[in-house]
């Protein structure tokens, strides 16, 4: 069998830099949270968040933004929280149901699976 690696390989002392020693994000964002920046980069910035202003000049989820910078999605989360509170990004959150009754009927949706069978 083989061993698991651990999840977050990153060198503890460049995540405590990055995320200027900071351990939680002050905002809630979900792994599939949209992100869109807002302005570009500017000289001088944090090169973690120029890259990542210049990944979301479309939506682009937090866990693909993670994924790209190769870091945690923690860190990720404090360095959007940084973003958000400038103003340089706008975050769009998923949208949950506001409770079962505003689900589809299950028969509508049974329907439409029906019709689109027979297409």
């Amino acid at each position: 069998m083989t061993p698991r690696k651990p999840v977050d390989t990153g060198d503890p002392d460049r995540l405590y830099l990055v995320t200027g020693g900071r351990s939680r994000a002050d905002e809630a964002f979900d792994l599939v949270t949209l992100i869109v920046s807002e302005s570009a980069p500017t000289p001088g910035m944090q090169s973690e968040h120029a890259r990542i202003l210049e990944l979301c000049e479309h939506p682009v989820a937090v866990v693909e933004i993670a994924a790209e910078l190769g870091l945690p999605v923690t860190v990720v989360r404090i360095l959007l929280g940084d973003l958000l509170d400038t103003g340089r990004i706008t975050a769009r959150h998923p949208r949950a149901a506001a409770s079962v009754a505003s689900l589809p009927d299950s028969a509508l949706l049974q329907e439409v699976l029906h019709g689109l069978r027979n297409l």
